[in-house]
């Protein structure tokens, strides 16, 4: 049985409450296996019966309001929310809690992938009786819509890579897109590092950073570094839809 962090059983309890969420589900960092207290995001997906108007939004964002400021740890914790009607629809955008604010986002092919493969629920229903399975050729076009999409996106702004989060996530994200378009498997986050394409020196920073310690990586360098190995891993990509 997975324990989940205090904070994750909170909210279930406060969605179950509602009457109108009919499951709570796990998925990222805690549903492989990769998460680190106090440095992994917490990524859940909730299943709503109906859809979320202005009314259930203000409802939802009140609940995450009073656990960011009651825990201490609420401000890491990241909820989409779904109309179970449209589940199926990979491209309509649902009302998501991130790091303290409510937007409106898709729910990505590849967090699906990490419910079937991986994910757990809190309460309700299990991922994979909700969520069509996943082959591996469908992993393989989740990573390609990542790496041609908001990464395409990105590796066209090199100002945007001077962000140490940024530059981060990047050197994370492009070897987990290798990965999946060569084996349509998903890789952690800390097995991503480790095959990060970056000199042995961010390596070690990078993972350092992903276990809480306090390392630093050279600003410029770092951006210049994970920048290239974007651009790099997206027009490899790209070339694979022609």
């Amino acid at each position: 049985m997975v324990t989940s962090p205090a904070v994750v059983e909170e909210l279930g309890n406060e969605l179950m409450a509602l009457g109108w969420v009919t499951d709570l589900m796990v998925a990222g960092s805690l549903a492989t296996g990769d998460y680190i207290p106090c440095v992994s995001d917490l990524d859940l997906v909730a299943l709503v019966d109906g859809p979320v108007d202005t009314g259930r939004q203000t409802t939802l964002a009140a609940a995450h309001h009073r656990l960011d400021s009651g825990t201490g740890t609420g401000f890491d914790l990241g909820c989409v929310y779904v109309d179970v009607e449209a589940v199926s629809d990979i491209d309509v955008q649902h009302p998501t809690w991130t790091h303290g604010q409510l937007v409106h986002r898709i729910l990505s092919r590849i967090t699906r992938a990490e419910l079937v493969r991986h994910g757990y629920e809190i309460f309700g229903r299990s991922p994979r009786d909700v969520f069509p399975q996943m082959s591996d050729d469908d992993i393989r076009a989740a990573a390609h819509a990542e790496l041609t999409g908001y990464w395409a996106w990105a590796a066209r702004r090199p100002w945007l890579w001077l962000n140490p989060t940024i530059a981060d996530l990047g050197l994370t994200s492009m070897a987990r897109g290798r990965h999946s378009l060569s084996n349509g498997e998903l890789l952690t986050k800390t097995q991503a590092i480790e095959q990060a394409d970056a000199p042995a020196w961010l390596i070690n920073q990078l993972l350092a950073r992903r276990q809480g310690k306090a390392a630093s990586s050279p600003r410029i360098p770092t951006a210049m570094i994970a920048w290239r190995d974007a651009r790099r891993t997206v027009a490899r990509a790209q070339q694979l839809s022609r």
